[in-house]
């Protein structure tokens, strides 16, 4: 809007001889009446939306944070979490006859678990079986996802392990701590049986040599593709609680022997 020229309301000096000397009095004081008369307009014609709403937020987060400086946002610490896909980007894994592949059925319970740790305000990386990202990964903690063969064995194949590395690693006491989590909330939540058979060739997984020494990590094979095979095909979301809740009891230094769903 377009102010209209102020007249002022200060007398006007009469022509005579002093016409051209200059009064500093008078002339301050003119300038003063039409500052004041133009910041006074500006005051009521100026509309709110003359500043944008952005600088309107910008300058109330400015004075917020001067009348509070010690404030701060709490928040979980910004190291992420690892979760690896068994055979995801490399092979299919386990074949089974109904085409159903150990890949697929990793992955789809992997992608549940990252769901369920990032509600909780976690970072999770979800990653395949020789990510480029597993190069010496830091992170509060990594476990990888695998699941047991689509043969029939005996009667006794069925339920879940968790193996962990057969190097001595910088932190035993938080892998064990890990493990114990992972055994009893799955357990309790799934219903599967522990099975103890840790044997070399699971404690030598590649992925225990690559992380950074100082990650946490394990192996979880949930179940047998076999007579597991309808619990993990059908009910994921269950398998993915199992393992959110274990990861959450160590990331919560939780007591393993006592169980806590997440609410």
């Amino acid at each position: 809007m377009t102010i209209p020229p102020v007249q002022s309301d200060l007398p006007q000096i009469p022509p005579g001889p002093a016409e051209n000397e200059f009064n500093f009095w008078n002339s301050l004081g003119t300038v003063l009446s039409v500052a004041i008369l133009v910041a006074t307009l500006f005051n009521f014609i100026t509309p709110s939306s003359f500043f944008s709403t952005n600088l309107q937020y910008s300058l109330s987060q400015a004075l917020r944070n001067q009348a509070n400086p010690q404030r701060e946002t709490t928040s979980i610490p910004s190291a992420r979490v690892g979760i690896v896909s068994g055979h995801w980007g490399n092979n299919d894994g386990y074949i089974c006859a109904d085409e159903e592949t150990e890949s697929d059925v990793n992955l789809t319970i992997a992608t549940y678990v990252r769901q369920i740790l990032m509600e909780q305000g976690y970072a999770v990386d979800l990653l395949k079986e020789f990510d480029s990202q597993l190069q010496n990964y830091q992170g509060l903690a990594l476990v990888a996802i695998h699941t047991g063969s689509c043969e029939y064995i005996d009667n006794n194949a069925t339920g879940f392990t968790v193996s962990s590395s057969l190097f001595s690693r910088s932190q035993p006491e938080q892998v064990s701590k890990l493990s114990a989590c992972l055994v009893n909330r799955y357990g309790n939540l799934t219903g599967l049986r522990y099975i103890n058979n840790s044997t070399e060739s699971t404690a030598s997984y590649h992925t225990y040599e690559e992380i950074n020494p100082e990650t946490p990590v394990v192996a979880i094979e949930v179940g047998y593709l076999n007579l597991d095979h309808d619990f993990l095909v059908n009910k994921p979301e269950l398998a993915a609680r199992g393992i959110a809740e274990g990861i959450l009891c160590f990331l919560r230094n939780e007591n393993p022997a006592e169980s806590k769903p997440t609410p």
